[in-house]
């Protein structure tokens, strides 16, 4: 009986030894299905607080439209200027400033998606006018040969035209529910960048390939694609039909207030000392991407990188901003403004240097070659900018006052582009004026370093940002009582009206850059 029983204790024990604790086992099961539920879960919770409409909008418009498109339109269209048009890179680098002239026209935009419904409808005909634009911009310019640079000017403008309207009516979406439930405002954030990385991984990725397939200007056509998928988004988004307009006093009234709404709001030093910095802070990071472009596929001065592997790096970026959305969204989002933006700008001046070092070819005498080099920079670069980028959003979702959230949401967005603007121009006159051409670098150098230097002097600007919580309030309270006031004033066309369950919610029908 003693003989038996001690025989059992030591073949337990030896099973014991040989095999972690079931309990142990559970736990890590649990814990692996808990990492991989989190997203689910996160999601869920958005559609349950914001409907699952916008959800779907944001995944659509910033994944497929902002994402995709844009970075693959990014890839193929320097392509098509280098190998089809043969223009100098400044001259590209300036052409790349008409893009943003759609995005700087964003408030009108936003003013004609709020004031001017169209069949009762203020949201969905305006995807389907974006989608058609769209698609027969690229369509034309991948299936006729010998365009004018005008020309073809024309169609890029067209494309990014089709881009910024379908994203001006997500913007107020956003807008309007960041004031409506600040708690979730950088979640909807981070769902915007992830959604636009996320595409932007799949378009880098194919950009390269498909240019060596079909060439930089019948890939322009994939474009086309994206494009229509907005026609079909503007059919089936939900949208309540608001009641239409029969006096056009009545909506000229609107416009009028709207406009006066915008000027007193924008008047406030707590929105346009903010505003300033976020203009200032892109405007002098000036742009030297097709500089630097170009001397990547150069076969003598450059690494002479293919169509494949300028793709794939800028897929590694893609991938990259995904983790500075994620490294965002876990650990940085409830950071005061200034202090997060100061030590992002910081990061993103000293992180520019690494161009500097590739560029001097600095890196092939420490042993590193061209390939791991350019994607260790790709890397460092596209996660800074992605955390500095999201607290300004983030920041400008909240200086929308309620009832004009899409307008002025706008108006912020027009400041960006300005920046944007102002970068492209400014990087295209320091790469002529220190003679950068498409067989020439050696002045390339001097043009990155000026760069940096001005994105190092940035952080003199930083005191203009609010030291707030980003679940503050940052408006002043008469603009928000005045907005309501003035809202609830307001035709009942000029809003969306959406029942959840027993509780109406009153919000923007805009869907943001769903």
């Amino acid at each position: 009986m003693d003989d038996s029983t001690s025989e059992d204790e030591t073949q337990v024990l030896v099973v014991g030894d040989r095999s972690p604790p079931s309990s142990t086992v559970d736990d890590r099961r649990r814990g692996c299905l808990d990492i991989l539920n989190q997203p689910i879960q996160w999601l869920r919770m958005l559609c349950k607080e914001l409907n699952p409409s916008f959800v779907v909008g944001v995944v659509l418009v910033y994944g497929l439209g902002q994402g995709f498109a844009g970075s693959f339109f990014r890839v193929v269209s320097d392509y098509y200027w280098k190998d089809v048009q043969k223009l100098q890179p400044s001259a590209v680098q300036m052409f790349m400033g008409f893009y943003y002239i759609p995005w700087i026209m964003k408030p009108i935009w936003g003013l004609l998606t709020d004031v001017f419904p169209m069949y009762g409808y203020r949201r969905r005909p305006y995807f389907i006018i974006s989608g058609v634009v769209g698609t027969v911009a690229a369509l034309v310019l991948a299936t006729h040969g010998g365009l004018t640079v005008a020309a073809a000017l024309v169609c890029m403008v067209g494309m990014t035209g089709a881009m910024a309207v379908a994203d001006v009516t997500i913007d107020a979406c956003v807008a309007a529910n960041s004031v409506e439930k600040p708690a979730l405002a950088a979640d909807m954030q981070s769902l915007c960048m992830f959604s636009s990385s996320a595409g932007a991984l799949a378009g880098y990725s194919s950009s390269g390939l498909l240019v060596r397939l079909l060439g930089a200007q019948g890939a322009l056509g994939v474009i086309a694609l994206a494009a229509s998928v907005w026609i079909a988004l503007g059919f089936l988004i939900y949208e309540a039909r608001p009641v239409r307009y029969r006096e056009k006093a009545k909506v000229m009234e609107k416009v009028g207030g709207a406009l006066k709404g915008m000027a007193r709001t924008i008047k406030r030093g707590r929105v346009w000392k903010p505003s300033l910095y976020i203009y200032l802070s892109l405007a002098l990071s000036i742009s030297t991407h097709e500089g630097q472009f170009y001397w990547y596929t150069d076969p003598k001065a450059g690494p002479a990188f293919s169509q494949e592997f300028v793709g794939m790096i800028y897929a590694i970026g893609a991938l990259a901003s995904i983790l500075g959305v994620l490294i965002y969204h876990k650990l940085l989002k409830d950071y005061p403004f200034r202090t997060l933006l100061f030590s992002a700008q910081l990061v993103y001046g000293l992180s520019g240097m690494l161009d500097l070092v590739f560029v001097l070819r600095w890196n092939l005498r420490l042993g590193l070659p061209d390939s791991f080099f350019v994607v260790f920079e790709q890397c460092a670069s596209h996660i800074v900018s992605r955390i500095r980028w999201m607290p300004m959003m983030v920041l400008s979702a909240k200086l929308c006052p309620p009832g004009i959230e899409g307008m002025f949401f706008a108006l912020l967005m027009c400041i960006d582009s300005l920046g944007g603007l102002s970068a492209k121009f400014g990087g295209g006159l320091a790469l002529h004026w220190f003679h950068v051409t498409r067989t020439d670098f050696r002045n390339l150098w001097l043009v990155v370093l000026v760069r940096n230097l001005l994105r190092i002097a940035t952080l003199g600007l930083v005191f203009l940002v609010p030291m707030s919580d980003p679940s503050d309030v940052l408006l002043p309270s008469d603009l928000l009582v005045k907005a309501e006031k003035e809202d609830s004033m307001d035709e009942e066309g000029l809003q969306l009206t959406q029942t959840k369950g027993r509780e109406a919610v009153y919000v923007q029908p805009e869907l943001h850059e769903i």
